[in-house]
């Protein structure tokens, strides 16, 4: 007698886990994102508050230890960490999305079915921080060899001289690369971990392909994105305490547009509660 075989379903090809979106869906994920901000306001803001306090912190650490040079590098390498920081918002959507309550204590517990994974990526995206800033600081150092490094004097030499023009385009050109890669591959990866017991390439490769498939719509999320993060760092980092839950609910909508969840095993956070 043949012993019986489990049949096993068919795998699902990579590309066919993936929803096409159209152009304009990233401002509903703005506004579905509003509605979850509006439903948790304390908690949401409060992920706000740390983000911009931490970053303003840098801002007059270094102007107190008189290196004013490293403002704008370090500024935006912290501005690398966003999504690392934003999971506590991705958990207070997926509980909206579950019809459960928000609680402080489940968001900073959050990522404990994934935690390794989700560490790793957090290392991924410190790396990029570390490169960006060093990246800028010798840039800036090649650029201006005997310049003061006094807030005043860089503003003059950057904003004043054809030298400082070339300097700021060369800083945008190595920035929006760093920006454009870490988009590329990390537009759903953290949503997608924290709601799915995935590793970090998997998730990196689901975001590649969520890219790939809505090139139009992802360009529009990422012009929202960099919108809202500078209208934020106008207000001296003030505005961030809402522009960043904002994009971070969002984020989590994107990601649940743009990735079927019945394709992938089954979510190990549900049964947590």
């Amino acid at each position: 007698m043949e012993s019986a075989q489990t049949e096993r379903p068919p795998a699902v090809p990579m590309s066919d886990r993936i929803r096409e979106v159209d152009i304009g869906q990233p401002f509903v994920w703005l506004g579905k994102g509003w509605v979850d901000l509006t439903r948790s306001p304390l908690l949401s803001i409060l992920h706000g508050l740390i983000f911009a306090v931490v970053g303003l912190g840098i801002v007059v650490g270094l102007r107190l230890a008189d290196k004013d040079y490293l403002i704008y590098p370090m500024s935006a390498a912290f501005l690398f960490g966003g999504p690392f920081l934003a999971l506590g918002l991705y958990d207070i959507s997926r509980r909206h999305e579950m019809g459960q309550r928000p609680r402080p204590g489940r968001c900073l517990t959050a990522s404990r079915h994934n935690i390794y994974h989700i560490l790793t990526a957090g290392l991924v995206l410190m790396l990029f921080a570390i490169i960006w800033s060093r990246l800028a600081v010798l840039t800036f150092a090649l650029s201006f060899p005997y310049a003061g490094i006094d807030l005043s004097t860089i503003l003059e030499k950057v904003l004043f001289t054809v030298d400082g023009l070339i300097f700021l385009a060369t800083g945008a050109v190595i920035g929006g690369a760093l920006a454009g890669i870490a988009f590329l591959f990390g537009v759903v990866t953290l949503p997608m971990m924290l709601d799915r017991r995935i590793d970090v390439f998997g998730a990196a490769l689901v975001s590649f392909l969520v890219v790939a498939r809505n090139k139009g719509a992802m360009l529009t999320w990422a012009g929202l994105i960099v919108v809202f993060t500078i209208a934020g760092l106008a207000t001296a980092y003030v505005g961030l305490a809402i522009t960043l839950p904002l994009i971070g609910h969002a984020s989590w909508h994107a990601y649940r547009a743009c990735v079927k969840p019945d394709a992938w095993p089954a979510n190990p956070c549900e049964a947590a509660g």
